[in-house]
């Protein structure tokens, strides 16, 4: 008992401070708490308030749609502009596009022309020119010959007979029986076809047998 006396006398000052700074702590922390329910208070405050000066004052209202009401606009207007320079640049690619392929389908006339042309001239003059049907078909022969070449400057070849029938390739009229033939062989030929590359121009007309 004489002991915890002592203690109590000998410490009794750090006692008293240590007292003092919790009160001191405690008092901060309820101040504390009084400034953020002040706080808290005085926003809720602001918000009524603004609320209730909108209800008490509707021109303010109006102006605020009003406002919202010419930015819309303004944002519709900047869209329609906006469509209509896209319509008008897609416009102006069809027409360019459409310029470009009819040029690009002359020039392969033109080029197909070219090479025809010569070939014309020569019928024209073995028509002109008199002489015996031995002369007529010579003439005729150079000219189909100059026709022949004219088709390989093109890239266009006569389709093949030789593989057999190929319904790709030929078109069959008729069909024959013929036990000196094989199967799916094309037996006669009656119209040529042609071809440039792999697009077929004129399918061969041919009789098939077996």
């Amino acid at each position: 008992m004489e002991d915890n006396k002592k203690f109590m006398e000998d410490n009794k000052e750090d006692i008293v401070e240590e007292a003092k700074a919790e009160e001191l702590e405690v008092e901060n922390e309820e101040t504390e708490n009084e400034e953020t329910t002040d706080e808290i208070l005085e926003e809720n405050l602001d918000k009524d308030k603004e609320e209730e000066e909108e209800e008490e004052n509707p021109l303010k209202t109006l102006m605020k749609f009003k406002e919202k009401s010419k930015r819309l606009a303004n944002e519709n207007e900047t869209l329609k502009e906006r469509l209509l320079r896209v319509t008008a640049e897609y416009e102006n690619y069809r027409k360019r596009t459409t310029k470009e392929k009819e040029g690009i389908y002359t020039e392969a006339c033109a080029d197909v022309l070219k090479e025809i042309l010569p070939v014309v001239d020569n019928l024209e003059r073995a028509v002109s020119v008199e002489g015996s049907a031995d002369d007529i078909k010579k003439g005729v022969e150079m000219t189909i010959k100059g026709l022949n070449t004219s088709f390989e400057k093109l890239g266009v070849e006569e389709i093949d007979i030789t593989n057999g029938f190929d319904p790709n390739l030929h078109q069959a009229v008729m069909h024959v029986q013929d036990e000196n033939l094989g199967q799916n062989v094309v037996a006669e030929v009656f119209q040529k076809g042609y071809k440039k590359g792999d697009k077929v121009l004129r399918y061969t007309m041919v009789k098939v047998a077996n």
